[in-house]
């Protein structure tokens, strides 16, 4: 989340709750549909504001450095955001990130998972996605909610929930 954004939780999925579905556009071509991972691999499914700005580069850079630990503990890792595909393959591209980024454009999805919630920055309000990670497990479920994300180390804890 950017220095002075504020966001309030609503709604959030739970461990243990089915993850919602969803198909959306991917880098990598076509679309992604969480059921392509369901019986076969876990998914680290994060939500985070905007390609290509300052914490979101850092995430992004930071699940890219463990993505072949993730794959170790049979993990595909899921970047969304409302931003287009066209923006997402340039923010691949300047960072090196090996992982599909899906475009949620019309906010659906961040709805479905409560994520598009208000926020404030510098006095303003407006909707938009609250930086969120979710690892859903290979039935499907919700195994561990990280709201309200910070940055720094956040890798890491998704990696621990995951080996739990």
């Amino acid at each position: 989340m950017l220095p002075g954004v504020t966001s309030t939780s609503n709604g959030l999925p739970q461990a243990g709750e089915p993850a919602p579905k969803f198909t959306l556009p991917s880098t990598e071509g076509g679309d992604v549909s969480l059921d392509d991972f369901k019986g076969k691999q876990a998914v680290v499914l994060y939500f985070y504001p905007r390609d290509d700005t300052p914490g979101c580069t850092a995430e992004a850079c930071s699940f890219r450095d463990l993505r072949a630990v993730f794959r170790e503990h049979g993990a595909e890792i899921l970047g969304v955001s409302t931003d287009s595909i066209r923006s997402h393959k340039k923010f691949q591209e300047k960072y090196g990130l090996t992982f599909p980024l899906l475009a949620d454009t019309d906010h659906a999805v961040a709805e479905q998972y409560g994520v598009w919630q208000q926020r404030k920055f510098m006095g303003r309000e407006f909707m938009g996605v609250a930086r969120t990670t979710f690892v859903i497990g290979k039935d499907g479920k919700i195994k561990a909610v990280f709201p309200n994300v910070k940055v720094e180390g956040h890798a890491d804890k998704v990696l621990e929930a995951l080996r739990d």
